[in-house]
Order: structure tokens, then C-alpha cells, then sequence
């Protein structure tokens, strides 16, 4: 696939609400931009609160007054046939994720398309026929009455889901297939940068598969306000976002007063530990994947923690690796790093770098825009040392293909560094020494850890973060179960020995 011919793809312009393709009730749209060339794809539909506030009724009346809460296997059919369209549409879904996204067509083999195809709605579909809907308690006596007791799961309700523009097929999924698997209704909102995945979804619901009107929408709009009602609104029970932590603490302050249940899966600033003992020849030689995807994902682990006993060693494995990144045109299959999503986060990110050296960190690679590259919003892959971890590139989450590497004193001091932050989404601690790494792991307060290289990701692997991460998990048995009310049964039973 070329430029130009990922440049020629046509979205889906059309959201899909109360079981209809409709464009926005004012008529109004948005462009689709290519991040890599800076070109108008399309439009989108741009909606407003009537639109919103439609899809939101149509959610309420589809959970309650129809059987999808209920019909559990109704619902594993309907999600198998979504999963089946979009089998039959991934080389399409693949081309549009390249061009409105601006990811290397080479994660599309992974973890942006065929990685979450693969499983993040048949993990669902299939765990609905083991999921312990319920189950018995012993026999209780309380206040001289006998009862029989029994724990039921049901769906929480209306679910709006709002996903990213980093890996948005890949969240979607992930939401949709445990939120509809449950019994939830869903009002998936798609991110203004990348809206066509989400609408494709859409019409593929609307036009291949059983789903009831109601069951499923996708609204796109441009207007943070539009997207905002979700929040508010009574009608929905729970929000499932998956975003920046600044987005989620307002949505915890706009949710209070509706006591909105939240699973919020938020930033990082993830440290990547590298204990003495390490082979740093194998590990230090590929640092520079952190700007895979220009390093705009929440769990990248891009605070290294360095032995200062092996600082320089290190520092000079890695600059070669981030000399020669391989980046440009995400439809180049050798490209690992494409631009940033958009002209503001690329302006974002060079803001950080010059922060970084404005308090003292040493850029060894990078620092700036490709001179190379005159169209894309593109970022020097960047390499910083001699950084404290109490300056802000150590502290704040960049989103950047920007690695900075801080000194550590030995074991103890790497575990204090590590947790001497906000975040709490991941670590990675690499060693000689399995024992030792894993000594270190149970330290540190993150939701997910990789030891000596291992990769926790999967439809079964609950992904989440302590502290400022987030609340909550996504899936594995503890994210389908987030999606569930607990309702206790008591039945009364005659005396013993009557």
C-alpha cells in the first residue's frame, strides 16, 4: 500500500444510532486528516447534543426493553457476526488505520489490527458460557430465620465508551467485546482524530449482523461538550474511557453527581529498570523501539533507570540504535515510527524536549522535526541522558518517541525512583537474575510488569494502572467482571425440624 493510495481510502462519513446509518442532525461534518501527509482524507459526521442525547435514548430503551440484557446466547451470535464482517473487511480496516492513524502498516500486524482481531471479541463471546453468572452461598441464619442465598452477576446498563486515537481499533474492540458480551448496551464514541474505525464498526453492525436497534451506537463529533454528555447524563450507568489522566479526573468530577460507576484507563510514565547484571549488549540495543508508533502509547517504557555504575556504557550502546530508527511513511513495511497524530501533539512533544534541556538533561539523538521530512507531523527520534527524575520529561507523560534514562545507585535506589512518580501503569525490570528481577517487580506499585523482556498482553491479561492510571482493569476475567452488578438472593426456608 502507498501514500497515495491510503490518501484515496473512503470512510464511512455516517454514525450509527438506534439501529440507523444517519449523518449529524445539523448536517454538519469534520475532516479526517493523514498525520503523514498532512491531506484531507474525508469527513465525518460531527455530532451535536440532540444527536447525543438521541443515542444516549436509544441505549436506555434497547436495555431496557428488550432481551439483550438477558439472551445470552443472542448476544455471543451477534458479536460473532460483527467479528465475522470484520474479518471479512481487514484488509480495508488495515489501509484506513495506516492512513488516519498514521501507524506503521507493520503494527497492523499486531497489536493496531490483527492482534485484537484476532481475540478481543471471541475472548468475550466465548467466556459468556464460563463466566460464573452465579452462584451459591452456605445456608445462612441470621435474626433465628433459615435462607438459602445466592450471588446473580447482571449487566451494569448503558455503557459509554470512549476510546483513543493511538491504537482506537485495538481499544474499541476491547470495550466493545466485554461491555456487549456482559449484556450492556453501548454508546462507543469514537476519537475526533481517528473517526473512521469506529463508523466502519458501525455500518458493519447496522448492515451484517442481528444486533437490535439501540444495542450499539457510534457517534462522532469534534465538540468535547457533545462528548461530555455521557458524563452527565443519568441515563448512563458507566463510562469506560481510555485517555489521558487529566480527561479522567474531569470525569470523575462531571460523573460524581449521577454516582457514575468509572473504568478509567489513563497515562503512564512507565520505568524500564536495567539491574547491573543485565546483558545491556541485548537489551540496550533495541531502547529505540520505544518510538514505535512515535511513542504514543501509555504503557512505552520510557523512563529508563540505569545503573550509574554502567551509565555511560549504556548510554553508548543506545545511540547508534537511535541514530538509525527506521521512520517516515507508515506505508513503508520497514518504518517502525510514523508521525504524531496531529500538528498540536507534535508541538506537544517538541514543547517537552525543550523543557528537557531548559533544565539540564543532555540530548544525545534528536531533540527536533525531521529536516528530511517537509510534510507529516513527525518527531526526531529522541535520546536523553543525564536526566533527574524529578525533571519534568522524568515525571510527565510525553507521548513522544522521546526516551529519557536516569541514574539509579543499586537495587533499592532503582525501586524509589521507579514509584517516585504519579503514574503506576507498568514496569519492565530486566536481569541476569529471574529471582532478582522479580524481587524488584513486587515492589514496584504498577498494574502490569515485564520481566526480562515477557509481555503480559492478551484478551485474558487484566490491563490497568495503580495511582494516577486509572481505576479498574481491561479485560481478563476482572475487566468482563467490571461490566457486571452484583445482586444478592435470599430465600426463606421453614425452621429445623418443622
Amino acid at each position: 500500500m502507498t501514500t497515495s493510495e491510503a490518501t484515496a481510502l473512503q470512510g464511512e462519513l455516517r454514525m450509527l444510532i438506534d439501529g440507523k446509518l444517519v449523518e449529524a442532525k445539523s448536517g454538519k461534518v469534520f475532516d479526517n486528516i493523514n498525520p503523514a501527509t498532512e491531506e484531507v482524507l474525508g469527513q465525518v459526521a460531527d455530532a451535536g447534543h440532540d444527536d447525543m442525547d438521541e443515542a444516549i435514548g436509544a441505549a436506555r430503551r434497547a436495555f431496557d426493553e428488550t432481551t439483550w440484557s438477558t439472551d445470552k446466547e443472542f448476544r455471543k451470535r451477534c458479536i460473532l457476526q460483527l467479528q465475522a464482517a470484520l474479518e471479512e473487511e481487514r484488509e480495508l480496516l488495515r489501509a484506513e488505520l495506516v492512513a488516519e492513524v498514521g501507524t506503521p502498516i507493520l503494527l497492523t500486524y499486531g497489536p493496531q489490527l490483527d492482534a485484537p482481531l484476532a481475540e478481543s471479541l471471541t475472548w468475550p463471546a466465548k467466556f459468556i458460557d464460563e463466566f460464573a453468572w452465579e452462584r451459591d452461598l452456605p445456608e445462612g441464619t441470621a435474626f433465628g430465620t433459615r435462607s438459602w442465598r445466592k450471588v446473580a452477576k447482571e449487566p451494569v446498563g448503558v455503557v459509554g465508551a470512549i476510546v483513543p486515537w493511538n491504537y482506537p481499533f485495538e481499544v474499541a474492540a476491547a470495550k466493545l467485546g466485554q461491555a456487549l458480551a456482559t449484556g450492556n448496551t453501548v454508546i462507543l464514541k469514537a476519537a475526533p482524530n481517528t473517526p473512521w474505525n469506529a463508523t466502519r464498526i458501525g455500518r458493519l453492525v447496522a448492515e451484517r449482523t442481528d444486533f437490535p436497534p439501540g444495542v450499539l451506537q457510534v457517534v462522532t463529533t469534534s465538540d468535547n461538550a457533545v462528548a461530555e454528555d455521557l458524563v452527565i447524563d443519568p441515563r448512563v450507568d458507566l463510562i469506560s474511557f481510555t485517555g489521558s489522566t487529566a480527561v479522567g479526573r474531569r470525569i470523575m468530577e462531571k460523573g460524581a453527581p449521577s454516582l457514575k460507576r468509572l473504568f478509567l484507563e489513563l497515562g503512564g510514565k512507565s520505568a524500564d529498570i536495567i539491574l547491573d547484571d543485565a546483558d545491556f549488549e541485548v537489551k540496550l540495543g533495541s531502547a529505540w523501539t520505544v518510538c514505535s508508533h512515535g511513542g504514543q502509547g501509555c504503557v512505552m517504557l520510557t523512563r529508563m533507570l540505569l545503573p550509574r555504575s554502567r551509565y555511560d556504557e549504556g548510554i553508548a550502546i543506545m545511540e547508534p540504535g537511535f541514530r538509525n530508527v527506521p521512520y517516515g511513511d507508515p506505508t513503508d513495511p520497514g518504518n517502525l515510527q510514523g508521525p504524531q497524530i496531529s500538528a498540536v501533539q507534535r508541538e506537544r512533544v517538541l514543547g517537552y524536549i525543550e523543557k528537557g534541556k531548559a533544565e539540564g538533561a543532555r540530548v544525545v539523538v534528536g531533540g527536533g522535526r525531521p529536516a528530511h521530512l517537509e510534510k507529516g507531523f513527525y518527531v526526531e527520534p529522541t535520546l536523553f541522558a543525564d536526566v533527574e527524575n524529578s525533571m519534568t520529561i522524568a515525571q510527565e507523560e510525553i507521548f513522544g518517541p522521546v526516551l529519557v534514562v536516569v541514574p539509579y545507585e543499586d537495587d533499592d535506589d532503582a525501586v524509589r525512583l521507579a514509584n517516585q512518580n504519579q503514574y503506576g501503569l507498568g514496569v519492565g525490570v530486566t536481569s541476569a537474575s529471574e529471582e532478582r528481577a522479580m524481587a524488584v517487580a513486587r515492589r514496584i506499585r504498577a498494574g502490569t510488569v515485564g520481566i526480562n523482556g515477557g509481555v503480559w498482553y492478551g484478551p485474558d491479561s487484566p490491563f490497568g494502572g495503580y495511582k494516577a492510571s486509572g481505576i479498574g482493569r481491561q479485560n481478563g476475567i476482572e475487566g468482563f467482571e467490571q461490566y457486571t452488578e452484583t445482586k444478592t438472593y435470599a430465600g426463606g426456608l421453614p425452621p429445623k425440624g418443622s
